[in-house]
């Protein structure tokens, strides 16, 4: 897969100034209300994207932030463009605080995600983010907005900005889409209002730290944050059987992904020290069939392992095809550091109310 991008990238790169320069153009509109206008909601709107194509930990950081904010009491819903999924409404309701009203399958797999860590926080989806956020405040009370993914979407004024870097990534070959990793020019940046670099470790921090010293020099005063991911449990197909991850690590698996970045995965059990026998990758957001669950058993069974192992999003899509065979699935945490927490903590209002700009 990695190969194939580069091949592409290659053939892309004579197209990379022309699409960095819509992307400059589309950012100036926005910025001067130039036939393009973002909208001002009435409450704080957090918006958690990235530069780059591909997984940088989005899905963990919202967890994250998501549960600070309760902590904190405020009543906060998530709003997602809802990539992959079916559901085709302006506003699609996912969950409504009390109960998840759509499957994984019309959801997209990470909005269903969230809504099944989240129990009593609004997640709704749709193309226009306005729209969705409008519902959730009008429909469902709530006084703060987090956008999934919403680095790029403009048409939503937002009051904090986090822009995410995977360390394993940082900005792949530095060079604008289609010839390369980055969805815009590295200029872009100035609209973040702080980085943060997710999936650290000890093999990557020499890198990271090189990265992050660069990014404040180009963008004094935003401050750069680091994260690492933590293995906190084990999920099993079979509801009434309890694995813990200590179990987990001594079972002969086979593991697969279809996620952006499937060597992340790979290299997590790595570190971790399961006993992977095999590995396969899958395009982001696949649709899982019954021929594909059939394959992923039998090769299980060919180099002898004793499950499947997959990541949290492909496990939520695997359900209707859960049979004798185990498959489990491995739940991350992001966990920041308390220098993150003071930040969000200063930037956010010390009562739901402030929040309020009526």
């Amino acid at each position: 897969m990695r190969q194939l991008l580069t091949v592409l990238f290659l053939f892309g790169r004579i197209f990379s100034p022309g699409y960095s320069l819509i992307m400059k153009l589309r950012a100036f509109l926005y910025r001067k209300n130039i036939f393009l206008k973002s909208q001002q909601l009435s409450v704080t709107v957090i918006s958690i994207g990235n530069l780059t194509l591909g997984g940088t930990g989005k899905t963990p950081m919202v967890r994250y932030v998501i549960r600070m904010l309760l902590d904190r009491g405020f009543r906060p819903a998530i709003v997602s463009r809802g990539y992959g999924g079916k559901a085709s409404a302006e506003v699609n309701i996912v969950a409504d605080g009390t109960r998840i009203l759509l499957p994984p399958d019309m959801a997209g797999d990470e909005p269903f995600m969230l809504a099944e860590a989240l129990p009593g926080v609004p997640v709704l989806t749709g193309p226009k983010r306005v729209r969705a956020a409008e519902q959730a405040i009008g429909k469902f009370g709530v006084n703060l907005i987090v956008m999934d993914d919403g680095f790029q979407h403009l048409a939503l004024s937002r009051d904090l900005d986090l822009v995410l870097f995977g360390a394993g990534t940082l900005l792949g070959n530095g060079r604008v889409f289609p010839g390369g990793e980055l969805r815009e020019p590295l200029s872009a940046l100035e609209r973040a209002h702080a980085f943060v670099i997710t999936g650290v470790d000890s093999g990557n921090l020499a890198k990271v730290e090189d990265f992050q010293r660069s990014l404040q020099g180009a963008f004094s005063g935003k401050p750069v944050f680091l994260g690492e991911y933590l293995p906190v449990g084990i999920w099993h197909s079979r509801q009434s059987k309890v694995c813990t991850l200590a179990e987990a690590k001594k079972i002969p698996v086979f593991a697969f992904a279809g996620i952006a970045n499937p060597d992340s995965f790979r290299q997590t059990l790595r570190q971790q020290g399961f006993s992977v026998a095999g590995f396969r990758e899958f395009k982001d957001h696949h649709g899982y069939t019954p021929q594909d669950v059939m394959a992923l058993v039998a090769a299980a069974r060919a180099c002898g392992a004793q499950a499947l192992l997959a990541t949290e999003k492909d496990f939520v899509k695997l359900r209707p095809f859960f049979g004798e065979f185990p498959i489990l699935a491995l739940t991350i945490e992001l966990r920041m550091g308390q220098d993150f927490y003071l930040f969000m903590a200063e930037r956010l209002c010390e009562h739901p109310g402030n929040c309020s700009r009526g």
